[in-house]
């Protein structure tokens, strides 16, 4: 069997492939779509970093093809809809890079509290400068952790060491599991209130885009200094700007920016800014074993043996598969869809199936749904394997059951989610086998389609209030492609459910809310 390695893959990394009779292991050179295409045909497995894309049209090529393995965490560029509708496997290495990734945060900590890098910069132009490069000491100091993820954790642990008082924001891990790690978990607010250090472990998301601005940073202590090793666009780059030009922001040290490579940002200018080229998970040993970890998984799947890292494809049984095979995009976006409708950290999820399907295996269903409900709010990689493990990490309480009653459906999948602030009731079924629908939200009969941008406006059932958010949403220029109004009671209370063709401004959101009647609005993007 023949591997294509790609990407300059770490040849050390590798070593659970080399050496064996029945593999053979090609390095590959980097190449165009085209020229990927010419030559995948041969191979059963592919290994990448960043730079290969595995697009449709190369999965479309690979005729032997088995699997795919990422040598790192993020598999945006693959083609995961493709490759799982070719029954081919996706995996990646989401632990070998957490050492990395945590002591760059640290050092990048270090430098802002002694000035280092600037030091060394005067230093080398010929000029001793002791004065001028006065620091702080971490000791004592109240380091503030946004995301208590793999990393965050890490990074809190390190901190500790060194004597500072660790506060945390994470919505999504209980407060027991905090105190397990001698972490006080405060609301956001709080932290930005307390922290004399701020570093960020979250995600992306249409929640923590621009979550640090011009009015967060008002929130913070003067001379805070933040970092973030995550991801770019969590910080409003130009917000951070006036703020270290103001002298609010003593410092900042940052790996990741909104766009890359940034080299005309206005941050540059600034001496007390920090900033490397994305080098968080740029050690040897990260890039050896991120390869190595991606190495174990194609020898076990190339053997039909399990895989720990699958991103896109469950272990599910031959006649079980038959069955629930059809519901596995269903319980997914039943997930992604409940992670954006309930506030407030996750402590439980109750899951019934009800229908004939469901009589055998129902477990990679209720498996699916974890990784859809934990994808959209957790920076590290949520796959099938470690999906129940994460939600069990955070102390989320998971029960599923099967019973006969389906709701007047043939089938339907029910969850019931319970947060700290509130609680959540969602069904949905598949029309003609193939169509996944989401049909009850808090008992509202509904028919809507989970995918793209959809807007939940629960309200009152009275006139004037579908018009006007209609306006609202037009003068933005966006398009309203489908809206279902869901009542129990005429004039009680309603849902309202919209299908838009782009994301819906916060700005227009917060004029929605003032509309009278209007309960609650949240823009959910699948």
């Amino acid at each position: 069997m023949k591997i294509l390695a790609m990407d300059n893959v770490a040849e050390e990394g590798l070593a659970p492939l080399l050496n064996q009779d029945d593999l053979e292991v090609i390095k590959g050179e980097k190449m165009t779509e085209d020229e990927l295409v010419s030559i995948i045909g041969e191979y059963d497995a592919l290994i990448v970093r960043s730079a290969t894309k595995v697009t449709a049209r190369v999965i479309e090529a690979a005729k032997k093809l088995k699997i795919v393995g990422r040598a790192g965490v993020g598999v945006d560029n693959i083609d995961l809809e493709a490759a799982t509708n070719k029954g081919i496997l996706v995996v990646n290495a989401p632990d070998g890079n957490t050492i990395a990734a945590t002591e760059h945060t640290i050092a990048m900590m270090l430098a802002l509290a002694r000035n280092i890098p600037q030091a060394v910069a005067k230093t080398k132009a010929g000029i001793w400068d002791k004065k001028s490069f006065v620091g702080i000491e971490l000791r004592g100091k109240v380091l503030g952790v946004i995301g208590l993820g793999r990393i965050g954790s890490a990074v809190a642990r390190r901190a500790q060491a060194m004597e500072m008082r660790v506060i945390a924001y994470d919505p999504y891990i209980t407060e027991e599991r905090a105190e397990s790690l001698g972490i006080k978990l405060l609301p956001l607010e709080e932290l930005f209130r307390q922290a004399d250090f701020i570093t960020i472990h979250v995600p992306k998301t249409k929640d923590t885009y621009h979550l640090i601005n011009d009015q967060t940073i008002s929130l913070m202590k003067n001379g805070v200094r933040i970092i973030n090793c995550a991801r770019g666009g969590i910080i409003d780059e130009e917000a951070l700007y006036r703020a270290m030009l103001a002298g609010k922001v003593a410092g900042a040290a940052l790996d990741v920016l909104e766009k890359e490579p940034a080299l005309d940002t206005p941050l540059l200018q600034l001496p007390n800014f920090i900033v490397t080229p994305h080098l968080g998970a740029s050690t040897i040993e990260a890039q050896i074993s991120v390869a190595h970890d991606v190495a174990e998984e194609i020898a076990a799947a190339l053997r039909g043996k399990m895989v720990r890292n699958a991103v896109n494809i469950p272990h599910i049984s031959a006649p079980a598969y038959a069955l629930i095979g059809p519901y596995l995009g269903l319980a997914e976006r039943l997930g992604k869809f409940v992670a954006q409708l309930v506030r407030g950290r996750i402590k439980k999820v109750e899951i019934t199936y009800s229908g004939e399907e469901f009589k055998q295996e129902v477990t990679p269903l209720t498996t699916v749904f974890l990784k859809g409900l934990l994808d959209p709010i957790l920076q590290e990689a949520v796959s099938f394997v470690n999906a129940p493990l994460l939600a069990r990490n955070r102390g989320i309480q998971v029960m599923q059951s099967i019973d006969g009653g389906a709701e007047g459906y043939a089938s339907l999948i029910s969850v019931r989610v319970i947060s700290d602030r509130e609680e959540k009731t969602v069904a949905g079924t598949l029309f003609g086998k193939k169509d996944p629908r989401i049909v009850l939200i808090d008992g509202y009969r509904i028919d809507v389609q989970p995918e793209g941008h959809l807007l939940y406006i629960p309200h009152i059932d009275k006139p004037r209030i579908i018009g006007p958010v209609g306006v609202l949403i037009g003068d933005h220029k966006i398009n309203i492609a489908f809206m279902q109004v869901g009542r129990k009671d005429r004039g009680g209370r309603a849902v309202m459910m919209l299908s838009v063709d782009a994301p819906v401004p916060q700005e227009t959101l917060e004029e929605i809310k003032k509309i009278d009647g209007v309960l609650d609005v949240r823009m959910i993007s699948i």
